[in-house]
């Protein structure tokens, strides 16, 4: 079983909406994901916004790939390097470590992630 960025298994990070590169839930590394969809974050109404302002806009609902559109809250595995970019902008969205996939760890370094750690 794939790893999570803690050395344990890895979670489902959502399913209500699903999400993942396979919507299954998981933020999985799949070397057919070119985008990586790989770190399960917690939606911030600063994230929604950062990241429609740079092309992918996340709130809208889009039926035809049965997206829901997202809210402050969701869980969601978005892209590493829309993560990083976010980061860099201040608005980087919490994570959740348990459900973000191990892989993320060759760009983000720990601590960082731990400083985005999501507390329930």
């Amino acid at each position: 079983m794939e790893q999570n960025a803690l050395g344990t298994d890895l979670e489902p990070c959502c399913t209500d909406p699903e999400t993942g590169y396979l919507r299954d839930g998981h933020c999985r590394h799949l070397d057919a994901d070119r985008g990586r969809h790989e770190i399960c974050a917690v939606m911030t109404a600063d994230f929604l916004e950062f990241s429609k302002a740079n092309g992918n806009d996340l709130t809208t609902p889009r039926p035809e790939y049965d997206f829901p559109g997202l809210d402050p809250g969701d869980h969601w595995c978005v892209c590493l390097g829309r993560w990083v970019e976010a980061e860099d902008a201040g608005v980087a969205p919490p994570v959740v470590l348990e459900a973000t996939s191990e892989a993320v760890l060759d760009v983000i370094p720990f601590s960082t992630l731990l400083d985005k750690e999501y507390e329930t």
